[in-house]
């Protein structure tokens, strides 16, 4: 136990330390989505993971994984099939953990390798040469949280085995990159007071949550990053199209919208979370990363002007209030929580009225 406590603390101090907490007020924030597009990546959960002063995903440390880290990329059976995925123990997890009679899984689904756009060939095709590590043309293949491993020409988890090799659902060898736009604002009453929670005596935040079509759960409306794009575009594109139905609208709707949008994702804006994501599509060579970013609009006034409507891959669209009760999918509601402490409001009702810190 005591060598298990020391190498997650070391793990968490390694992460901690590639992790970025911005404050900026560059313009341009972006929406991500959490279904696919036609050429646009593959389906997308949003996990993300460069967090304000802690991470719930801990990279694995050399005696393996804590029990409740890098549980998702080792589920069975694999997101959207029958694949069981070799059973990969806590203690086996770490690639430093010697394990010679691991024999994992291999599997990419018939959608991959089917060679759309937004995924590579596979690794013993001949033309096919990715710079791992590296910008690799359009396509962005550095991790956010530093340099990954190469095994046998395939990029290898840095959070340690799944039970499965091959890239599964996702379309890229090593980081597949997503964007998670947190919007929030203050709940307010009829008199435009913010309302306090009666227990915690904080200010309940709100934020723009998605109904997703494929799961019936709720969630940030994330989405990949296109190749050669920003993140600041793709949060933006995406929030567009889940929480406002941009696709779906008039050139002169959009036009609108896109000047809504625009005083919306130019504003200050806080980068929450940046780097791997503990996904349940993870595999031993492909892996979910984010960067989840936190717009939000102090007066109301801004939030107040826009037109809400599931587009896209959402069911529907509204705003939630932020607690601890919250049930959302896959990690959002560890992202959220950081959002909720960054800006002094309501998250639990075990929380100590009075204290705003």
């Amino acid at each position: 136990m005591a060598a298990r406590g020391l190498a997650q603390a070391l793990a968490t101090v390694c992460l901690s330390a590639s992790l970025s907490w911005v404050t900026g007020g560059a313009p341009g924030g972006r929406a991500s989505a959490p279904l696919q597009l036609p050429g646009r990546g593959p389906p997308y959960s949003s996990f993300s993971s460069h967090l304000f002063h802690q991470s719930p995903v801990i990279m694995s440390a050399s005696n393996g994984a804590d029990e409740n880290s890098h549980n998702k990329a080792r589920t069975s059976p694999y997101p959207g099939s029958k694949v069981e995925r070799s059973q990969v123990p806590n203690e086996k997890v770490g690639w430093l953990v010697e394990w010679q009679e691991y024999n994992p899984v291999e599997y990419t689904a018939v959608s991959v390798l089917a060679g759309p756009m937004w995924a590579d060939p596979q690794i013993s095709e001949r033309n096919f040469s990715p710079k791992f590590n590296e910008k690799d043309g359009h396509v962005e293949r550095k991790s956010q949280n530093g340099l990954y491993e190469i095994e046998n020409g395939r990029p290898r988890n840095p959070a340690g085995r799944t039970g499965l090799i091959g890239r599964g659902l996702l379309g890229r060898w090593g980081p597949n990159h997503a964007a998670d736009p947190i919007i929030t604002r203050w709940k307010r009453d009829s008199s435009g007071n913010k309302v306090i929670h009666p227990h915690s005596g904080k200010n309940i935040l709100q934020f723009v949550a998605i109904k997703r079509k494929d799961c019936g759960e709720w969630a940030i409306p994330g989405g990949m990053v296109d190749p050669g794009e920003k993140i600041s575009a793709t949060l933006k594109r995406e929030f567009g199209e889940e929480a406002m139905n941009s696709l779906q609208k008039s050139s002169a709707e959009k036009q609108e919208m896109e000047e809504q949008l625009h005083k919306l994702f130019s504003q200050e804006h806080l980068v929450v979370y940046k780097g791997y994501v503990d996904d349940p599509r993870n595999t031993d060579n492909a892996w979910m990363e984010t960067e989840a970013v936190n717009y939000h609009d102090e007066t109301g006034e801004t939030m107040d002007n826009l037109a809400l409507e599931a587009g896209d891959d959402a069911g529907k669209v509204k705003w939630v209030d932020i607690s601890d009760k919250l049930k959302l999918y896959a990690s959002h509601s560890q992202f959220i929580k950081l959002v909720a402490e960054k800006r002094g409001a309501h998250w639990s009702e075990d929380s100590e009225p009075g204290c705003h810190g």
